[in-house]
């Protein structure tokens, strides 16, 4: 064990190589953005030193200063000791490659929905779920968490106005920051509230052309085991009763009276699809696939709900 890392490493490639020797010894859990010791190491490093993310070669043979040392050391001793992921250490988030604060508030962004937004599915190609995403006035993210989601579809839908709830004040409040950095207060606008309990105040009732969620779908089961690393995010933002499914099923009954004629919602519910499919027999999920999942994202339009 090295004494003392500041003192002993001079270079990025000595913390580098000192990070992922440490991370892989402690058998240290991912899935908040990476998912190896490797892609964790570079994460934190580079992120904590400024530099760009992307690649961490140019950079391997630079000489850190001590302050730099001093908090690189710090920072993979908090990772290994305590279990935080990365991403709380650095309070920076990237999801389809755009940079977003959190902290242990709101969940480390992750959904499969984000890299989805940004495929044919929804910028108006022949076959695509949306024809027109300059047609696309009004958006729903329920459970907005960080408001990751909300801002990558206000980039997606250029002309839509954003409504994202979420039960959490202290989610809100991230999310409020994320909002103001990404310079769209115009058009998101924010409300706490449990699903969809907070729209029945406005006058007029408001429908949507497209509803995004990724709500908590973790069961008790898994809550009970959850790792080390997991178990630092807010289990509100997890925790869905026996089975997982029991904040989907409210969602999946209220939905339709909030779609417009030409709406449709985008989902993340895990891995269990099964369930879904054996308990909604008529309902025609469409399970959209992404690079690292399948069957975890069901899309289903209005007229779904209509037969």
């Amino acid at each position: 064990m090295v004494s003392d890392p500041a003192t002993e490493f001079k270079t990025l490639r000595d913390f580098f190589r000192y990070a992922i020797s440490r991370f892989n010894r402690a058998q240290l859990i991912y899935g908040h953005g990476t998912t190896n010791a490797i892609d964790e190491a570079a994460f934190l490093i580079l992120e904590a030193l400024h530099l760009p993310i992307d690649d961490i070669n140019p950079y391997l043979d630079a000489h850190l200063l001590m302050s730099e040392r001093r908090l690189l050391a710090e920072l993979i001793d908090k990772r290994v000791e305590h279990r935080i992921p990365a991403a709380y250490l650095l309070n920076k988030a990237y999801i389809a490659g755009v940079p977003f604060y959190v902290d242990e508030r709101v969940l480390i962004p992750r959904s499969f929905i984000a890299e989805l937004l940004r495929t044919d599915l929804f910028n108006g190609s022949e076959g695509g779920l949306i024809e027109d995403p300059l047609g696309v006035g009004r958006i729903l993210d329920l459970c907005t968490g960080s408001a990751c989601l909300a801002i990558l579809a206000a980039h997606a839908f250029p002309n839509a106005h954003i409504d994202a709830i979420d039960l959490s004040a202290d989610a809100l409040d991230v999310a409020k920051r994320n909002i103001a950095d990404s310079g769209l207060e115009d058009r998101i606008s924010l409300y706490q509230g449990d699903l969809f309990a907070p729209l029945d105040k406005l006058n007029p009732r408001p429908t949507y052309d497209l509803i995004i969620t990724n709500p908590p779908y973790v069961g008790d089961y898994v809550m009970k085991n959850l790792p080390a690393e997991f178990a630092h995010e807010p289990s509100l933002a997890l925790a869905a009763g026996e089975d997982g499914f029991d904040i989907v099923r409210r969602i999946l009954d209220a939905a339709p009276s909030f779609l417009s004629a030409q709406g449709g919602i985008i989902c993340e519910i895990g891995e269990d699809s099964s369930i879904l499919e054996s308990e909604y027999p008529h309902m025609p999920f469409m399970w959209l696939d992404t690079e690292e999942s399948e069957g975890e994202v069901f899309w289903l339009p209005v007229q779904a709900f209509q037969k």
